[in-house]
């Protein structure tokens, strides 16, 4: 389930791009399957912000140190803290979608989801629904 997630699947299905419908928009549940993105659970975007932090950190501190290694033992600092300033600020952009793929991956095993989770995928009820509230289909609208 963490590898569907790396590559922003559904952890549950493994439908592709199934939670996000844009590089940063997220849609409020799978397009494949229908599972809720957040499943009424408080803290959801707390555990998903940490996974983001571990994924950007963890290249930048093997980075330094490959860095550090490299130019030992003059090593100099500032060229190094500009490349990471910089790839501090790009790498989020990059590990947004996979982080919270891979968190929703975390979340399905430690709750596995019930019925009640997820939504129906394609259902054609609730456009028949605001055309009769509308006052009728369309195609019963032009006669």
């Amino acid at each position: 389930m963490l590898v569907r997630g790396a590559f922003r699947h559904c952890a549950w299905c493994g439908g592709r791009g199934a939670f996000f419908v844009g590089w940063f928009k997220k849609a409020e549940y799978c397009q494949s399957c229908g599972l809720k993105w957040r499943r009424d659970d408080v803290g959801y975007e707390l555990g998903a912000a940490a996974m983001t932090a571990i994924i950007t950190f963890g290249p930048l501190m093997l980075i330094l140190g490959g860095m550090v290694a490299w130019t030992w033992p003059e090593v100099n600092v500032v060229p190094m803290f500009i490349v990471l300033a910089v790839l501090a600020v790009v790498l989020p952009f990059f590990t947004y979608g996979p982080a919270y793929c891979m968190w929703q991956a975390i979340d399905i095993l430690l709750r596995p989801p019930e019925p009640e989770d997820f939504e129906i995928v394609g259902d054609t009820t609730l456009d028949d629904d605001a055309d009769a509230a509308s006052g009728g289909s369309s195609s019963e609208r032009g006669n």
